[in-house]
């Protein structure tokens, strides 16, 4: 491995590029146009899947399914023996594929561990308003307690479009006084169903209800809006920190952080010398078991991957689409453990990942992660490409292993599937924190991987 990390950026301009795409995606719908705004800036192009596809070599494109994207770049392939002429080449299209090639999938997720805003109004209880909601994921509930914070997701109208909504901050779930519980310094207890009520206002100054007040940050009228997926999102903004400025702290690290490193890569490779077919996918879904259609466990990238051969190559066989996957490789990035200084006998006593060390590279005997020896080699030629440093990442045999996309996709899909990450502290925590330089590190890798 290199120990000479290649840097396009700064980690101001990494950090400052990070703040933005996280400010933009309060919520996984937010997210995934977050993305595909970056990617039409590109050139990439939205495509329906309720209509046929006809794709060309060297373009790129993206689907949209809820909360999950879907986007590629096809390689430029050769140009006709007629056209020797450079020039009508270099938008990287218009030229022929030969062969049927593999993908290259960096796949990540768009959701984050929050409460979910439940249907059914609002309630009055000792003179405050206050919402229901129900816990999504497995959010590290103390975190939440005593933080301002704004509701987002998507409102579904009565003519059946759907539109994102984000309102300023309006709640907040406030602790009890340390006066009237004199041990929680001993052990805090938290009743999922009364202890995490968010409040929004007092009673008697009741103007509109969270609905109302929903449907006035999209400019809807309330009365249209029939259905929400809506989450508490904590509002103060991304920054760097540290005695270096050396960390970076926010929201939705996990697994934002991964969705920035892929979008960036897939808009940054050359179709001109690509070999395979480089896909990011976006996955929905994954803090509560990816089972949904547009989670990593549903049809999504395989209806995709399918679609994009039959169009690039008329008349190919599913044979011919199976061997493509058969030579295609993906790396689930999602966030994992650093060794904490507080807590290190949390870790395996030998392998110990820090912040600032590099992307983890991810290994489970249980097949919690999918990394094999194959995939091994694979991220390590990329980290090598891109002149980053890695690290190995196991858990405590003691301590549960949470599991990834990586080993949902591998089962469904058949290719080899390596699980990567950056090293977090306080993951699921309602803010997170990183080594910044593990962010460009990141970055680079997927681009390198990608790239092929």
């Amino acid at each position: 491995m290199s120990t000479s990390p290649v840097r396009s950026r700064t980690k101001t301009q990494v950090a400052a590029d990070l703040t933005d795409f996280i400010s933009s995606s309060p919520s996984s719908y937010h997210a995934t146009a977050t993305a595909a705004a970056r990617l039409e800036a590109a050139g990439f192009c939205r495509l329906n899947e309720r209509k046929v596809w006809s794709l060309e070599p060297g373009q790129g494109h993206y689907v949209i399914r809820d909360g999950a994207i879907i986007a590629w770049r096809t390689p430029a392939g050769k140009a006709d023996a007629a056209e020797t002429d450079a020039s009508e080449q270099s938008d990287n299209s218009g030229g022929r594929l030969t062969t049927i090639p593999g993908f290259r999938v960096f796949g990540s997720h768009t959701d984050s561990p929050a409460f979910k805003l439940k249907p059914g109004d609002e309630f009055t209880t000792e003179g405050t308003r206050q919402i229901g909601v129900e816990i999504y994921g497995g959010p590290l509930l103390n975190s939440w307690l005593d933080r301002e914070l704004a509701l987002a997701g998507q409102l579904s109208l009565a003519d059946g479009s759907v539109i994102l909504a984000q309102t300023p901050p309006i709640a907040r779930i406030p602790q009890l006084a340390i006066h009237l519980d004199r041990q929680v310094n001993d052990g805090l207890t938290l009743d999922k169903q009364r202890h995490t009520t968010p409040i929004i206002g007092l009673a008697d100054l009741a103007e509109a209800d969270v609905i109302e007040i929903l449907a006035a940050s999209a400019e809807v009228d309330p009365e249209q809006v029939v259905g929400h997926d809506v989450y508490t999102i904590p509002v103060q903004s991304p920054g760097l920190f540290g005695a270096q400025e050396e960390f970076f702290a926010a929201p939705r690290l996990d697994n934002l952080l991964s969705v920035h490193a892929g979008v960036n890569a897939l808009v940054d490779v050359d179709a001109a010398s690509l070999d395979s077919i480089a896909l990011f996918a976006g996955f929905d879904h994954e803090e509560i078991g990816s089972n949904s259609r547009s989670g990593a466990c549903g049809p999504l990238l395989a209806d995709v991957t399918e679609r994009i051969i039959a169009s690039l190559f008329p008349g190919s066989t599913r044979s011919e689409y199976l061997a493509a996957l058969a030579s295609s490789i993906c790396v689930s990035s999602d966030a994992g453990h650093a060794a904490h200084p507080n807590y290190p006998e949390r870790h395996d006593p030998h392998v110990r990942p820090r912040l600032g060390g590099g992307p983890l590279l991810k290994l489970n005997a249980q097949q919690r992660y999918a990394t094999d020896a194959v995939g091994t080699a694979a991220w390590s030629q990329a980290c090598a490409a891109a002149g980053v440093e890695y690290q190995n990442f196991v858990s405590n045999n003691a301590m549960p292993c949470g599991s990834t996309i990586g080993p949902l996709t591998a089962t469904r899909l058949g290719m080899t599937t390596v699980d990567v990450g950056p090293a977090l502290y306080s993951m699921h925590s309602a803010r997170e924190m990183v080594a910044i330089e593990d962010v460009v590190s990141l970055g680079a890798a997927a681009k390198a991987f990608l790239q092929g």
